[in-house]
Formats: structure tokens, sequence, C-alpha cells
């Protein structure tokens, strides 16, 4: 599910900003942007989002401001740079004639020669306030995947619900279809002059039992009903169950799948393009789900 957060903590002088979002994956991955002075801390970072994160891709970025009162920034100067425009300023005074008076103070005013550094920080003195940022991030994103969670439960349930009714239209249409299949097997013995065999003729009864052991559509209906009540199921907890709604929508396909290929019926095979139609739309929420 989709999602920002962003969290901010203040200590020592220094200000840690925290800002999380997350898009869609089937796994859980993190990409986080964090400064030189907190590297050593990141693993513990990492290892808060995945803590409260069990699918989707997060990128996040902790960055750090210096207070006036702490910003005490020093300059380093860069030998090996001044050394450089000595070198290229005296050949040029000889090559011009001209008198190599050049002073310390103009050398110094030279691009690169003066660096400013930031105060070194030690990481580990802001594991705490980067965490507790972060843990502001990770409840403010947590908060906006929930209303998203429950806007995709409604609709899943919706649409459960439609294949439900549409479940149930195959399993009313089912006898029918068997029923219909004896009278065609006897109009084709009709058309081809050949006795019409009676009610307890073995040979009708053979094909016939024949036929419904080939074309039973009940197994495969007993399974869907149970993949509806497990994805039902799953829409009433709070922990994380995309990867099982996944799975249950795979299996689900399945058996619509066998249920279309096994009837041999033209309304059933209607039905069969509406369940998958409709299980597809399922399918690609489930992605979104956590």
């Amino acid at each position: 599910m989709t999602g920002y957060g962003r969290g901010e903590c203040a200590a020592k002088g220094v200000h840690i900003t925290v800002e999380l979002n997350t898009v869609n994956r089937k796994q859980a991955e993190v990409s986080l942007g964090i400064p030189p002075a907190l590297e050593s801390i990141e693993p513990e970072l990492r290892d808060m989002i995945l803590a409260s994160i069990s699918r989707g891709r997060v990128n996040g970025r902790v960055a750090l401001q210096h207070s006036g009162a702490s910003r005490t920034v020093s300059n380093a100067v860069n030998e090996e740079q001044a050394r450089a425009y000595r070198r290229e300023l005296v050949r040029l005074a000889k090559s011009l004639k001209m008198p190599d008076n050049l002073s310390l103070e103009t050398l110094l005013r030279l691009p690169g020669v003066l660096e400013p550094s930031e105060p070194t920080l030690d990481g580990k003195a802001f594991r705490a306030p980067a965490k507790r940022a972060l843990g502001q991030a990770l409840e403010a994103l947590q908060a906006m995947r929930e209303k998203e969670g429950t806007n995709l439960g409604r609709d899943l349930a919706k649409r459960l619900a439609g294949l439900r009714r549409v479940a149930r239209r195959v399993a009313r249409r089912a006898p029918a279809v068997l029923k219909q299949h004896r009278e065609r097997l006897i109009e084709r013995l009709n058309n081809a002059n050949v006795e019409t065999p009676g009610a307890d003729d073995e040979r009708l009864l053979r094909e016939m039992v024949y036929y419904t052991d080939r074309m039973d559509i009940t197994e495969e209906l007993t399974r869907l009903d149970s993949h509806f009540a497990q994805l039902e199921q799953c829409l009433r907890v709070t922990q994380p169950v995309g990867r099982k709604l996944d799975f249950l929508a795979q299996e689900m396909f399945r058996e619509i799948n066998t249920i279309g290929s096994k009837a041999n019926d033209g309304v059933i095979s209607g039905e069969v393009v509406t369940l998958k139609t409709e299980l597809e739309k399922i399918r690609e929420q489930v992605q979104n789900v956590e």
C-alpha cells in the first residue's frame, strides 16, 4: 500500500528530519538515504522499518540540520591545491617576465584553497533522537496506509459478494446440465434410428455415470466456497495478509478454470467468464494489500 510519513526530533543543537513513502511491491524493500554522520546506525533504522512494514518498497530520507549555536564551521587549508596554484603562478610570472609577488592572503582567496568543514558528529550519540524521528514517520505512514487498507477491504468485500452470487448460480445450474446431456444422448440415438433405451437400461446408466463423474463440479464449487470463506476471514483481521490473499486468489482462479473446462455448458461458461473477470480485479487489488 502507498503512504507518506514525516518525523522530526531535535537534540544537541541538531535537527533530525525523517521522511518515508511507500509504493506497492510483493516483498519488503528499503531504500534509505542517510547522511554520512549517521551511517553507523543505518542498520538499526532499517530494522525498525522492516519491523513495521512487511510488504512494499519503502523510500526514506534522513536529513540533519545544525542550529546556529552548534554550527561551528571551521576552514581547512587544502595545501595540495595551494601548491598547485603557487607553481602555476610562478611559471606564469616567469613567462610574462613579471615580479613574483603573490601574497599568502591572495593565495587563500583562490577557489578550493580554504575548504569549510562541518563539525564531526558521533552517529551513535544521535541514535535515540533519530529513532524517535523515524518512529513518528512510521506512525504517520501507517495511519495513511491503514486508511487505504480500509478502503481496499471494502472493495474486496464487495467483489467477494459478487463472486459468491455467481458461484451460487453455477451451483444451481449444474444439475440441469446432466439432464440436458441425457436428453441430447437420447435425441442422437433417435436420429440414428437406434432403439431408445429405457431409463433403467444398463448402457444408458453406464454412460450417465461416466458423464456425471467426468463433468461433476461439486468438489470445485466446495473448494471455491472454502476459499471465499478464508478470504472473508482475512478481511476481518489486522495482521498482514497480503501474501495469503495472493495465494487464495491463485487457488480460486484454478478452481474456476477447472469448472469451466469440466462443465461443458454454455450458460456455465458465461458465468465462468464473469467469475474470471471479477477475480482478476481482486488479484490486482490484492497486490496493494500488506
